[in-house]
C-alpha cells in the first residue's frame, strides 16, 4: 500500500485569496506592457472588443470549470479532468502542455521586471551588456534582476500556501488602485482625450480581422482564472463557490485590460503615439504614453502597478505549475520527487524548484526571444481548455434518455450547451494559432519551440509510462481523484 500512498495538500486558502490568485494571474504584466503592441495590431476598439469577447468566451468555458471543481475538488485541474473524460494518455497530454503554458508565463513575468528596470534606469540596466538576441541587448544586470525575482518567489511559495494567498490579495488591491489612479489622472489632465482613440480599428485591415487577432490571444490574456482548479484541494470553503470566483475574476480582468487600453490610446492620437514609440525605439511604449501626461509621477504609479502585476503572476503561476506537477507526480507519470511535500511547510517544493530551474534559463535569451513563446503558451492553455469543456460535455446529459459516460453524468441541457460552446471556442483558439494564414498564426520560432516541448513530453512519457500504465483504473482513480470510482 506504500506504493499507492496518496499525499494531500492542506486546506488553507480563503475565497478572497483564491479570487486574487485568479485575477492577479490573469492580469500579470500584460495589461501594462502589451497595450501599445495590441493597439498597433487591432486599433483601440479592436483590442477592447476582442479582449471583452475573450472574457465572455472564458466565462462560457468557466461553466465547465465550475462544475468540475465542485464535483472533483482535487489539485491537478485539467490533468484530472482529461483523465476523467478521456483516460490516462490524454491526461498526460493535457497536463504536459498546460505545464508549458504555466512555466512560460512565470518566465515572462520575470523578464517583464527586467524590462521595467531597463525603462526606468536605462544606464544601470545596460551595465554588463553581453550580446544581442533578435535585436534585444541582453545585460548581466537584467539577467540578475530576473533571476533574483524568480528565486525570491520560489522561496515565498515554498514557505506556504496561506502566505502566498495573503500576499496575492494585497498585491491585487494595490494593482487595482494603480489602474484607477491612472484613469482618474487621464480624465482630469490636459492632453488625454477620447478623440485620440480614433480611428477605432487598425485601418489597414477589416475590423473583424482586428478583433480576431486579439481574440486569439485570449487564452494567454486570461490564463490565470484556471489557477482556481489547481488550488481546489486547498480550499477552506465549499468548492461550489469556485464558479462565482471564476466569473468575478474574469470580469475584473477584462475591465482592467480595457481600462489600460483606453488610457494608453487616449494620451495622444494613437497612430502618432505608435510612430513616436517606433522612432524612439522605446522599450516600453505604455510607460511612454503615461509619462506624456503624468510625468515621472505617472511612471512611478504604473511602475508600482506593473510590479504588482508581475508579483501576482509569479505567485499565481508558481502555485499552479507546482500543483499540476504534484498531481502528475502523485499519479506516477512524473518522477516520484514531484509528489514530495516539504517537511515543514507541506508544499510541493520540488515542482516549485523545477519551475524555477527551467525559468532561470529564460533571462539569458532576452525579451524578444521570450515573446516567441507567448503564442506557444496560448496553445498549451487552449488544449487544456478543450479537455476541460469536452469532459464536462461528456458528463452533462441533454435528457434522461441520453447515453452517459459513467454514473457521474447529470441532466443539464443548458450546461451541456455551454460546455459545447466552450469546446467550439477552444477549437477556434487552436485553429487561429495553428493554421497558417490566420490573423494570429504562430511564427516559425514559436512552432519550433512548441515542437521541442512536445519532444520533451514524449521522452518524459517514455521514461515514466511503464508504472503509470501498470496501475489499474481503480488505483489511478484513487491517486488522481481520491476515490476508487469516477
Amino acid at each position: 500500500m506504500a506504493e499507492l500512498e496518496r499525499r494531500q495538500l492542506k486546506k488553507s486558502l480563503k475565497p478572497h485569496w483564491v479570487w486574487a490568485i485568479a485575477f492577479g494571474s490573469a492580469i500579470g504584466w500584460g495589461a501594462f506592457v502589451l497595450p501599445t503592441d495590441w493597439i498597433g495590431d487591432a486599433g483601440p476598439f479592436g483590442v477592447v472588443i476582442g479582449i471583452l469577447l475573450g472574457a465572455v468566451l472564458m466565462m462560457i468555458i468557466g461553466v465547465s470549470y465550475g462544475f468540475l471543481i465542485k464535483k472533483f475538488p482535487v489539485t491537478g485541474g485539467e490533468f484530472s479532468y482529461a483523465y476523467i473524460g478521456f483516460g490516462r494518455k490524454f491526461a498526460f497530454f493535457a497536463g504536459w502542455f498546460l505545464t508549458l503554458g504555466y512555466i512560460c508565463i512565470v518566465a515572462l513575468n520575470a523578464s517583464a521586471l527586467a524590462l521595467l528596470a531597463k525603462f526606468l534606469f536605462p544606464q544601470f540596466a545596460a551595465i554588463g551588456t553581453l550580446y544581442s538576441v533578435a535585436g534585444y541587448e541582453v545585460s548581466i544586470i537584467q539577467i540578475l534582476i530576473a533571476s533574483f525575482v524568480l528565486i525570491l518567489f520560489a522561496f515565498l511559495n515554498i514557505r506556504g500556501t496561506s502566505f502566498s494567498g495573503k500576499t496575492q490579495f494585497i498585491f491585487s488591491i494595490i494593482l487595482i488602485l494603480g489602474i484607477l489612479m491612472l484613469a482618474v489622472s487621464a480624465i482630469f489632465a490636459e492632453g488625454p482625450s477620447v478623440k485620440n482613440i480614433t480611428p477605432a480599428f487598425e485601418p489597414s485591415q477589416p475590423a473583424l480581422a482586428s478583433i480576431l487577432a486579439i481574440l486569439a490571444v485570449a487564452p494567454f490574456a486570461y490564463v490565470g482564472f484556471d489557477n482556481i482548479p489547481q488550488a481546489a484541494e486547498e480550499f477552506q470553503f465549499e468548492s461550489r463557490k469556485a464558479f462565482g470566483l471564476i466569473i468575478w475574476s474574469l470580469i475584473a480582468a477584462g475591465l482592467a485590460y480595457s481600462f489600460m487600453i483606453i488610457i494608453t490610446a487616449s494620451t495622444m492620437p494613437w497612430q502618432e503615439l505608435l510612430t513616436q514609440i517606433n522612432e524612439q525605439n522605446s522599450v516600453w511604449g505604455t510607460g511612454d504614453a503615461i509619462e506624456s501626461y503624468m510625468g515621472r509621477a505617472g511612471v512611478f504609479i504604473i511602475a508600482l502597478a506593473i510590479c504588482m502585476g508581475i508579483f501576482t503572476g509569479l505567485n499565481g503561476f508558481y502555485l499552479s505549475a507546482s500543483r499540476l506537477t504534484f498531481a502528475m507526480g502523485r499519479a506516477r507519470i512524473l518522477p516520484n520527487a514531484f509528489r514530495a511535500l516539504h517537511r515543514k511547510y507541506h508544499t510541493p517544493y520540488v515542482g516549485i524548484l523545477f519551475t524555477m530551474a527551467v525559468c532561470l534559463i529564460a533571462p539569458w535569451f532576452g525579451r524578444e526571444a521570450l515573446l516567441w513563446v507567448v503564442d506557444m503558451s496560448s496553445t498549451g492553455v487552449a488544449i487544456a481548455y478543450f479537455f476541460c469543456t469536452a469532459t464536462a460535455y461528456k458528463i452533462f446529459k441533454w435528457s434522461e434518455q441520453s447515453k452517459t459516460m459513467n454514473n457521474a453524468s447529470i441532466v443539464a441541457p443548458g450546461k451541456k450547451l455551454l460546455s459545447l460552446l466552450g469546446m467550439i471556442s477552444s477549437i477556434i483558439f487552436l485553429v487561429l494559432l495553428l493554421i497558417p494564414g490566420s490573423p494570429a498564426a504562430l511564427g516559425k520560432e514559436s512552432l519550433i519551440a512548441l515542437g521541442i516541448w512536445a519532444l520533451l513530453g514524449i521522452l518524459f512519457y517514455i521514461f515514466n509510462s511503464h508504472r503509470y500504465n501498470k496501475l489499474t483504473d481503480k488505483e489511478l482513480n484513487y491517486l488522481i481523484l481520491g476515490k476508487e470510482k469516477i
